[in-house]
């Protein structure tokens, strides 16, 4: 994928398959921390908020959301597993076939929301 400017350039140069994973991943964002600003770093969509940041990504089979190790924790991680998703230290996998976990997202972004508004005082 090229270098892209704004998000939706970048869900727009993606694979048709990714398109409305990516959609929905960033519609839960902007839901979940409308305060959050929306850009790109690194080429890839991003958004930072109280001095925190979460992001996204697309490859060939799926999108990867990186969360932060800060909030999600072995649970989380055992949790979205057994549901059938890859996870890393910092990141949860979405495959193209699989549905969005809305949920968990909400509950993880809300969780790094209040963290790092704590942090700030």
């Amino acid at each position: 994928m090229s270098k892209t400017e704004d998000v939706n350039s970048y869900i727009a140069n993606s694979d048709s398959e990714a398109r409305p994973v990516l959609k929905e991943i960033r519609g839960i964002i902007k839901s979940t921390v409308p305060e959050a600003e929306e850009g790109i770093k690194y080429n890839v969509p991003f958004y930072e908020f109280y001095g925190s940041h979460v992001g996204f990504s697309t490859s060939k089979s799926h999108a990867t959301v990186g969360i932060g190790a800060d909030v999600l924790q072995s649970k989380d991680r055992k949790m979205l597993e057994e549901k059938g998703y890859k996870t890393g230290k910092e990141t949860i996998q979405i495959k193209y076939d699989q549905e969005v976990p809305t949920t968990e997202l909400k509950q993880l972004l809300e969780t790094k929301v209040n963290k790092a508004k704590e942090s700030k005082k």
